[in-house]
Protein backbone atom coordinates (compact mmCIF):
# COMPACT_ATOMS: atom_id res chain seq x y z
CA UNK A 1 0.00 0.00 0.00
CA UNK A 2 2.97 2.57 0.54
CA UNK A 3 4.34 4.45 -2.41
CA UNK A 4 7.31 6.41 -3.12
CA UNK A 5 6.26 9.37 -1.27
CA UNK A 6 3.99 8.07 1.59
CA UNK A 7 5.15 9.20 5.00
CA UNK A 8 6.40 6.64 7.30
CA UNK A 9 3.13 4.53 9.03
CA UNK A 10 3.55 4.80 12.66
CA UNK A 11 5.35 2.21 14.06
CA UNK A 12 3.57 -0.15 16.66
CA UNK A 13 2.93 0.73 20.52
CA UNK A 14 3.18 -1.66 23.73
CA UNK A 15 -0.06 -0.82 25.21
CA UNK A 16 0.68 -2.01 28.29
CA UNK A 17 2.44 1.11 28.82
CA UNK A 18 -0.58 3.17 27.62
CA UNK A 19 -3.23 5.14 30.06
CA UNK A 20 -5.57 2.71 30.99
CA UNK A 21 -8.61 3.07 29.68
CA UNK A 22 -12.33 2.95 31.64
CA UNK A 23 -13.69 -0.68 32.16
CA UNK A 24 -16.63 -2.20 30.16
CA UNK A 25 -18.88 -1.27 33.19
CA UNK A 26 -18.27 2.60 33.20
CA UNK A 27 -18.13 2.75 29.39
CA UNK A 28 -21.64 0.88 29.86
CA UNK A 29 -22.66 3.23 32.46
CA UNK A 30 -21.32 6.37 30.69
CA UNK A 31 -23.50 5.55 27.16
CA UNK A 32 -26.73 4.76 29.53
CA UNK A 33 -26.39 8.52 31.09
CA UNK A 34 -26.29 10.24 27.64
CA UNK A 35 -28.70 7.31 26.37
CA UNK A 36 -31.09 9.15 29.01
CA UNK A 37 -30.60 11.93 27.86
CA UNK A 38 -32.84 11.41 24.42
CA UNK A 39 -30.17 13.11 22.19
CA UNK A 40 -28.47 11.63 19.41
CA UNK A 41 -24.08 12.00 20.10
CA UNK A 42 -21.74 13.97 17.81
CA UNK A 43 -18.89 14.26 19.57
CA UNK A 44 -17.38 14.38 23.23
CA UNK A 45 -16.75 16.64 25.63
CA UNK A 46 -13.70 18.63 24.06
CA UNK A 47 -11.53 18.95 27.23
CA UNK A 48 -9.42 15.82 26.79
CA UNK A 49 -6.87 14.01 24.17
CA UNK A 50 -9.36 11.41 23.02
CA UNK A 51 -10.75 11.43 19.80
CA UNK A 52 -12.98 8.28 18.43
CA UNK A 53 -12.25 6.78 14.76
CA UNK A 54 -15.78 5.13 13.65
CA UNK A 55 -15.93 2.71 10.76
CA UNK A 56 -19.15 2.01 8.50
CA UNK A 57 -20.45 -0.78 6.86
CA UNK A 58 -18.40 -3.47 7.58
CA UNK A 59 -17.53 -6.24 8.07
CA UNK A 60 -16.03 -5.99 4.56
CA UNK A 61 -12.96 -7.12 2.81
CA UNK A 62 -9.97 -4.70 4.30
CA UNK A 63 -11.75 -5.29 7.88
CA UNK A 64 -8.89 -7.71 8.85
CA UNK A 65 -6.34 -5.50 7.31
CA UNK A 66 -7.86 -2.55 9.98
CA UNK A 67 -7.56 -4.41 12.64
CA UNK A 68 -3.88 -4.76 12.19
CA UNK A 69 -3.10 -1.49 11.41
CA UNK A 70 -5.31 -0.14 14.59
CA UNK A 71 -3.34 -2.67 16.36
CA UNK A 72 0.29 -1.93 16.14
CA UNK A 73 -0.70 1.80 16.38
CA UNK A 74 -2.17 0.84 20.13
CA UNK A 75 -5.66 2.51 18.64
CA UNK A 76 -9.05 1.88 19.32
CA UNK A 77 -12.16 2.36 16.66
CA UNK A 78 -16.00 1.60 16.77
CA UNK A 79 -17.48 -0.49 14.39
CA UNK A 80 -20.94 0.15 12.77
CA UNK A 81 -21.85 -3.04 11.10
CA UNK A 82 -24.33 -3.94 8.32
CA UNK A 83 -25.96 -6.93 9.18
CA UNK A 84 -26.55 -8.30 5.68
CA UNK A 85 -22.48 -8.13 5.88
CA UNK A 86 -22.37 -10.83 8.69
CA UNK A 87 -22.95 -13.66 7.03
CA UNK A 88 -20.22 -13.94 4.70
CA UNK A 89 -17.36 -12.82 7.65
CA UNK A 90 -19.08 -14.19 10.79
CA UNK A 91 -15.72 -14.00 12.95
CA UNK A 92 -14.75 -10.54 12.04
CA UNK A 93 -17.11 -8.80 14.61
CA UNK A 94 -15.61 -10.87 17.61
CA UNK A 95 -12.32 -10.19 16.39
CA UNK A 96 -13.49 -6.28 15.86
CA UNK A 97 -14.26 -5.88 19.84
CA UNK A 98 -10.86 -7.06 20.77
CA UNK A 99 -10.12 -3.24 19.16
CA UNK A 100 -13.09 -1.49 20.24
CA UNK A 101 -17.22 -1.38 20.34
CA UNK A 102 -19.25 -2.58 17.65
CA UNK A 103 -22.36 -0.84 16.82
CA UNK A 104 -25.91 -1.30 14.61
CA UNK A 105 -25.86 0.37 10.95
CA UNK A 106 -29.07 -1.74 10.16
CA UNK A 107 -29.37 -4.90 8.13
CA UNK A 108 -30.13 -3.79 4.49
CA UNK A 109 -27.89 -0.03 4.52
CA UNK A 110 -31.91 1.72 3.74
CA UNK A 111 -32.82 5.35 4.68
CA UNK A 112 -34.32 3.77 7.91
CA UNK A 113 -36.93 7.36 8.08
CA UNK A 114 -38.48 6.46 4.43
CA UNK A 115 -39.27 2.70 5.68
CA UNK A 116 -42.82 1.46 7.07
CA UNK A 117 -42.54 1.69 11.01
CA UNK A 118 -42.60 -2.32 11.24
CA UNK A 119 -39.72 -2.54 8.82
CA UNK A 120 -37.89 0.30 10.16
CA UNK A 121 -37.57 -1.86 13.41
CA UNK A 122 -36.78 -4.82 12.02
CA UNK A 123 -33.85 -3.55 10.37
CA UNK A 124 -32.86 -2.22 13.85
CA UNK A 125 -33.79 -5.41 16.04
CA UNK A 126 -32.51 -7.92 13.15
CA UNK A 127 -29.11 -6.49 13.17
CA UNK A 128 -28.51 -6.06 16.81
CA UNK A 129 -29.89 -10.06 17.56
CA UNK A 130 -27.07 -11.30 15.10
CA UNK A 131 -24.26 -9.12 16.12
CA UNK A 132 -24.87 -10.16 19.62
CA UNK A 133 -25.05 -13.25 18.84
CA UNK A 134 -21.71 -13.15 16.63
CA UNK A 135 -19.42 -11.30 18.96
CA UNK A 136 -21.07 -12.28 22.02
CA UNK A 137 -21.45 -8.59 23.60
CA UNK A 138 -24.05 -6.83 24.22
CA UNK A 139 -24.81 -3.51 21.54
CA UNK A 140 -25.57 -0.25 22.83
CA UNK A 141 -24.11 2.04 19.82
CA UNK A 142 -26.37 2.59 16.34
CA UNK A 143 -26.18 4.73 13.43
CA UNK A 144 -28.26 5.20 10.70
CA UNK A 145 -27.30 4.59 7.40
CA UNK A 146 -26.56 8.17 5.83
CA UNK A 147 -27.22 10.10 9.23
CA UNK A 148 -31.07 10.12 8.23
CA UNK A 149 -33.44 9.71 11.18
CA UNK A 150 -36.93 10.55 12.48
CA UNK A 151 -38.33 10.66 15.82
CA UNK A 152 -39.78 7.16 15.35
CA UNK A 153 -36.30 5.96 14.41
CA UNK A 154 -34.89 7.60 17.25
CA UNK A 155 -38.02 6.17 19.47
CA UNK A 156 -36.74 2.54 18.23
CA UNK A 157 -33.27 2.92 19.27
CA UNK A 158 -33.99 3.86 22.70
CA UNK A 159 -36.13 0.82 22.79
CA UNK A 160 -33.45 -1.37 22.02
CA UNK A 161 -30.98 0.28 24.32
CA UNK A 162 -28.83 1.45 21.69
CA UNK A 163 -27.23 5.59 21.78
CA UNK A 164 -27.67 7.06 18.48
CA UNK A 165 -24.24 8.36 17.56
CA UNK A 166 -23.30 10.88 14.79
CA UNK A 167 -20.29 12.35 14.41
CA UNK A 168 -18.84 15.68 14.04
CA UNK A 169 -15.66 15.15 11.15
CA UNK A 170 -16.63 13.51 7.92
CA UNK A 171 -13.94 12.23 5.81
CA UNK A 172 -16.15 12.25 2.75
CA UNK A 173 -14.78 8.82 1.68
CA UNK A 174 -17.79 7.35 0.93
CA UNK A 175 -18.37 10.45 -1.72
CA UNK A 176 -15.32 9.16 -3.60
CA UNK A 177 -12.50 10.84 -1.93
CA UNK A 178 -9.48 9.35 -2.51
CA UNK A 179 -6.45 8.71 0.02
CA UNK A 180 -5.48 12.38 0.50
CA UNK A 181 -8.53 13.78 0.48
CA UNK A 182 -9.32 11.67 2.67
CA UNK A 183 -6.37 12.60 4.92
CA UNK A 184 -6.93 16.34 5.04
CA UNK A 185 -10.95 16.03 5.48
CA UNK A 186 -10.12 14.39 9.08
CA UNK A 187 -7.20 16.48 9.94
CA UNK A 188 -9.25 19.29 9.44
CA UNK A 189 -11.49 18.55 11.69
CA UNK A 190 -9.34 16.93 14.46
CA UNK A 191 -9.89 18.15 18.16
CA UNK A 192 -9.77 16.13 21.41
CA UNK A 193 -13.48 15.10 21.43
CA UNK A 194 -13.90 14.63 17.99
CA UNK A 195 -16.19 11.10 16.54
CA UNK A 196 -14.65 10.36 12.96
CA UNK A 197 -16.49 8.88 10.56
CA UNK A 198 -14.69 6.46 8.46
CA UNK A 199 -15.72 3.59 6.31
CA UNK A 200 -13.62 -0.48 7.00
CA UNK A 201 -14.75 -1.38 3.42
CA UNK A 202 -12.49 1.56 1.01
CA UNK A 203 -8.71 0.98 0.48
CA UNK A 204 -8.39 4.28 0.05
CA UNK A 205 -9.41 4.93 3.43
CA UNK A 206 -7.46 1.88 5.18
CA UNK A 207 -4.38 3.76 3.13
CA UNK A 208 -5.27 7.14 4.99
CA UNK A 209 -5.77 5.45 8.40
CA UNK A 210 -2.00 4.01 7.90
CA UNK A 211 -0.14 6.57 6.12
CA UNK A 212 -1.55 9.91 7.40
CA UNK A 213 -4.61 9.67 10.21
CA UNK A 214 -2.84 7.58 13.06
CA UNK A 215 0.56 9.68 12.20
CA UNK A 216 -1.50 12.60 12.64
CA UNK A 217 -2.96 11.85 15.76
CA UNK A 218 0.76 10.84 16.97
CA UNK A 219 2.26 14.05 15.93
CA UNK A 220 -0.55 16.63 18.01
CA UNK A 221 -0.84 14.01 21.38
CA UNK A 222 -4.52 12.70 20.80
CA UNK A 223 -5.24 9.20 21.43
CA UNK A 224 -7.40 7.39 19.34
CA UNK A 225 -10.25 5.25 21.84
CA UNK A 226 -13.62 3.57 21.12
CA UNK A 227 -16.92 5.77 21.33
CA UNK A 228 -17.84 4.23 24.60
CA UNK A 229 -14.59 5.53 25.83
CA UNK A 230 -14.78 8.43 25.17
CA UNK A 231 -18.08 9.28 26.10
CA UNK A 232 -16.50 7.55 30.06
CA UNK A 233 -13.38 9.93 30.00
CA UNK A 234 -14.72 12.93 28.26
CA UNK A 235 -18.64 12.82 27.88
CA UNK A 236 -20.09 15.87 26.09
CA UNK A 237 -22.12 18.42 28.35
CA UNK A 238 -25.87 18.53 27.84
CA UNK A 239 -25.63 21.81 26.10
CA UNK A 240 -23.11 20.65 23.53
CA UNK A 241 -25.28 17.40 22.93
CA UNK A 242 -28.19 19.87 22.14
CA UNK A 243 -26.05 21.67 19.67
CA UNK A 244 -25.59 19.09 17.60
CA UNK A 245 -22.90 19.58 14.77
CA UNK A 246 -22.86 23.04 15.75
CA UNK A 247 -21.98 21.83 19.36
CA UNK A 248 -19.00 20.35 18.85
CA UNK A 249 -17.17 23.53 16.59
Amino acid sequence: MAGATEPPATTAKPESAAEPLPDEKEQAAAVERLLARGLPVYCGGGKGRYVALTFDDGPGPYTALALKILRRAGARATFFLVGRNLASRPELPRRETARGALGNHSWTHPVLSALPRAEMASELSRTKGEIERLARRPVRLFRPPYGRHSEAVDAEARSLGMLQVLWSVDSRDSLGADYRGIARNVKGGLRPGAIVLLHENRGQTIRALRFHILPELERRGLRAVSVPELLALDPPSLARQRGGLEGCR
